[in-house]
């Protein structure tokens, strides 16, 4: 694993418990964790079970005794590392989004091409396709539970950036992050949709905010927690990205992406409205999926709560009783539990990398379309 921060440990998590509930076809062995510092990312390697740490990606990637690289490292990073771990034939498990541009995403989709006519697999970590609520919201609509799908509301709002003093991260450096909000957060709603909805988003129309444009800087050798210096850095991402975009099947939806929704934590929420029903999911509730069965008589409307915690339901079999709640790091087991048996089957698994490239320019179209006025930008253009 390259990368060992919030992602490295949420990835570290997956890999460790996923060999011990699934029945894997592979077995899983968690050899090196690579960083930047030799200090702290010897520590993460004690800390999550990896046996050894080291600071050189790209010797690593050399070793004979690593067949799979994940890539957990902030996204102006991630095609370097992708492409060069694809070529010297490793599995790439690569957090989203897949790249911080357009370009860098078609040529780590090209790498991943290239590499499976060999058998190495790639794959994007978009996680919350695996919460199991969601992947039973996809059911539900692909045997036609809601009816023609009319219209979808797509939201994911945070506001741990409200604060206006709060300290410059790289999350908030284009050059290092790609994009703010609508990269980081947006990324999700968009891939959430198509996954549940089965159709892709071809234009958007939108606009992007910077509401807060200086931070503090933080002083040498302080961490998040510390006190920030008197210098300050200029934001360069959006803080939100409200746009509209439309389906293959001329379906509009509606996307929010905001890290200033205050009272809201992480709460990634969409709503799919169809002819005979309609679907609503909250990952602040991650364990309960909203359906409403449009087809009953009139005295048995409403929306019903489905507790998604039967073995019967997606991904749940091999963990606790029902009513035993799962949480946000589980996705992170379901993923590795799909990636390694795709692996060992010899299949391409999704999201893919090239679904990572549809994602990135839908991405990029909102850019555009947001320094246009808003004007209607074609996601393929």
């Amino acid at each position: 694993m390259i990368g060992h921060g919030f992602m490295g440990a949420a990835h570290s998590q997956g890999w460790r418990v996923a060999p011990r509930f699934f029945d894997l076809p592979l077995e899983p062995e968690m050899t090196v964790v690579v960083g930047r510092n030799a200090a702290t990312v010897e520590a993460s390697a004690r800390k999550w079970g990896w046996a050894e740490s080291a600071t050189d990606w790209r010797e690593v990637i050399a070793r004979d005794d690593i067949d799979v690289v994940d890539v957990v490292t902030p996204g102006n990073t991630h095609a370097e590392i992708a492409i060069a771990a694809l070529e010297a034939g490793k599995h790439v498990l690569c957090e989203k989004p897949l790249a911080n541009s357009v370009a860098e995403a078609e040529a780590m989709a090209a790498a991943a091409t290239a590499a499976a006519a060999r058998g190495i697999r790639s794959m994007v970590g978009f996680t919350y396709r695996r919460v199991p609520a969601t992947t039973f919201a996809r059911d539900l609509v692909a045997a036609g539970r809601i009816g023609e799908i009319r219209q979808v509301r797509a939201e994911y709002l945070q506001d741990w950036l409200m604060d206006p003093e709060g300290p410059m991260t790289w999350r908030l450096d284009k050059d290092l992050a790609g994009s703010g909000a609508l990269g980081d957060i947006g990324a999700h709603a968009i891939d959430l949709t198509e996954y549940i909805t089965g159709q892709r988003v071809t234009s958007v129309s939108g606009i992007l905010e910077t509401l807060v444009s200086e931070r503090p800087l933080l002083g040498e050798g302080i961490g998040l927690s510390g006190t920030a210096s008197a210098e300050r850095g200029t934001v360069t991402v959006d803080d939100l990205a409200l746009f509209t975009g439309r389906l293959e099947s001329g379906a509009l939806a509606s996307f929010e992406a905001t890290r200033f929704r205050t009272g809201r934590k992480n709460a990634l929420r969409i709503e799919v409205s169809g002819s005979k029903g309609a679907i609503a999911f909250d990952l602040e509730r991650l364990n309960e999926l909203e359906f409403y069965d449009a087809t009953l008589p009139e005295t048995g409307l409403g929306f019903q709560r489905i507790l998604v915690t039967e073995h019967d339901h997606p991904y749940l079999a091999p963990w606790w009783p029902t009513g035993h709640m799962l949480g946000y790091e589980h996705g992170f087991s379901h993923q590795v539990y799909d990636f390694v048996t795709a692996i060992s089957e010899g299949t391409q698994p999704r999201p893919s990398f090239d679904d990572g490239l549809h994602v990135q320019r839908v991405l990029d179209a909102v850019e555009r379309s947001s320094a246009a006025g808003s004007a209607w930008v074609r996601a393929d253009d």
